[in-house]
């Protein structure tokens, strides 16, 4: 409904009587196409009532609508304007100026600079080369719906809608404690675990507590770009570190604090990202040394821990001897899919306070029915079949891409197969025109999504992540004939 009361205005000292006045203006705004034919009208009380005038007179005026034919009068309905009238669309209320919101605001705002994302074009490819995301086809459907119904015929569902949780649900932190403590050997209870709404959630939150402008954050090169955007907006100075085969090179790290005052490290010791790398036992234990030493904090980003080909997998360099100064951030997004956006925090007690009030100025409660659901995931041991089940499969079509790109591209592809993971890392010669490759692709019907760092994007790699695990044997098949096609070697 209209706001008549804005849109008719009475002039109660005119000449011309009320009821006429009110006629006159809705014949304006019927012509100015702002009331469409077939639009219905206020009652005559409800019109009265919001103009402060007699319902007399809003009859009057309605009559004299109706004798010219600009409205209808439907038994035990009310008014329309009448459906005589020529279509005509919708216009601004006010004539003769742009509608509001197509121009340009009259204040300064901020924004992202050099932020890059994959275009909207590639969504309509008919192959898309993700940045190693999961299958979601796995997702073990019957038994998420079965657990949603659960939670659905709580009889604390009333609770559930009341409750106030700041550092998540208590169910699923419980399950999700003990699920970390199994798996990745922390000794953690549910005071030092904050859910947040996906890793990069936590890792915005967890610098937002620790950094101010101008402070120093040591970060890898190359490094996971969301993390790296998030830092800069902070307003700190980031401190690059190669990364080599054997992950950061905790030697140039060392240097770097013996010089500088260090606010904060970024690492992701396993499955680097973008590299897929992951840090050895050496350099761990470095690092271990020096973040005792200088007192150092430490957002470990464990991207994609729980999808590891081998027998004997690194634990986080959490579970290690670091005196409370490494904060810990997973997601299980990377277990369930992108649309489930489900991550945590592991942190010392009063940091986790902290962090969990600092995210109520963002997001006040966090998907709750989601945590409840995963909690059920955790307890019944489907969260753990699901990994399983994962691991198996992305292990064959890591092995599988990893055989076809040496076939196919190994005389123009640098890589290493990784050892767990999503991704392969391809690099390329220097001169390899690899941006006009992924466009040519594309044209082709390969959309490529993973991260890219080339040249043209002021980056010193000419490199993307080719993600394997979301896509079937023969869609990965395609998708490297296609990017062969795309060039002539």
């Amino acid at each position: 409904m209209l706001p008549y009361k804005n849109l008719l205005l009475i002039k109660k000292n005119s000449q011309v009587a009320v009821f006429r006045q009110i006629a006159t203006q809705f014949i304006g705004l019927i012509q100015e196409e702002k009331l469409l034919p077939g639009t219905e009208l206020p009652s005559t009380r409800a019109l009265a009532f919001d103009l402060a005038l007699h319902r007399k007179t809003i009859m009057a005026a309605y009559n004299t609508l109706v004798a010219e034919d600009w409205i209808e009068s439907l038994p035990r309905k009310g008014y329309i304007v009448s459906p005589r009238l020529p279509e005509v669309r919708p216009r601004s209320y006010h004539a003769n100026r742009l509608a509001s919101y197509q121009s340009a605001p009259g204040f300064m705002f901020k924004t992202l600079e050099n932020f890059t994302y994959p275009p909207s074009s590639i969504r309509n490819a008919n192959l898309i080369i993700d940045d190693g995301f999961p299958d979601i086809e796995l997702l073990p459907k019957e038994a998420m719906l079965n657990e949603y119904r659960r939670v659905l015929h709580k009889t604390d569902l009333k609770k559930l809608n009341s409750g106030w949780d700041p550092e998540g649900t208590p169910d699923f932190r419980i399950a999700l404690c003990e699920f970390l403590n199994q798996t990745r050997g922390l000794d953690i209870q549910t005071a030092n675990l904050l859910t947040t709404r996906g890793a990069q959630m936590a890792i915005y939150l967890a610098a937002s507590l620790i950094v101010q402008p101008g402070d120093k954050v040591v970060v890898s090169d190359p490094c996971y770009f969301f993390a790296t955007k998030a830092f800069e907006q902070l307003g700190v100075e980031l401190i690059a570190v190669p990364v080599d085969e054997h992950g950061m090179c905790t030697d140039i790290v060392e240097d770097i604090l013996s010089k500088h005052v260090i606010k904060l490290l970024y690492v992701i010791p396993h499955h680097h990202h973008p590299t897929t790398v992951t840090m050895s036992t050496e350099r761990r234990n470095h690092l271990l040394r020096l973040i005792r030493d200088y007192r150092l904090a430490v957002i470990e980003d464990d991207y994609d821990y729980d999808f590891q080909f081998q027998y004997d997998p690194y634990l986080p360099l959490a579970s290690g001897d670091h005196d409370g100064n490494i904060i810990y951030i997973g997601s299980l997004t990377k277990v369930l899919g992108t649309p489930f956006r489900l991550g945590y925090m592991v942190a010392a007690e009063n940091f986790i306070k902290a962090a969990a009030e600092w995210r109520i100025l963002i997001d006040l409660r966090g998907d709750v029915f989601m945590e409840h659901v995963v909690a059920g995931l955790i307890r019944n041991g489907e969260l753990t079949r699901l990994i399983q089940k994962a691991n198996k499969l992305y292990r064959e079509r890591c092995h599988f891409l990893a055989d076809l790109v040496h076939t196919k591209l190994g005389d123009v592809v640098d890589f290493k197969r990784p050892n767990g993971g999503m991704a392969l890392w391809l690099q390329f010669p220097k001169d390899f025109p690899l941006q006009k490759i992924i466009k040519k692709s594309l044209s082709l019907g390969l959309g490529i999504a993973g991260s890219t760092y080339t040249p043209e994007t002021n980056v010193s790699y000419n490199a993307f992540r080719f993600g394997f695990a979301s896509q079937h044997e023969d869609a990965l098949e395609k998708a490297v004939e296609i990017f062969c096609r795309s060039f002539s070697r």
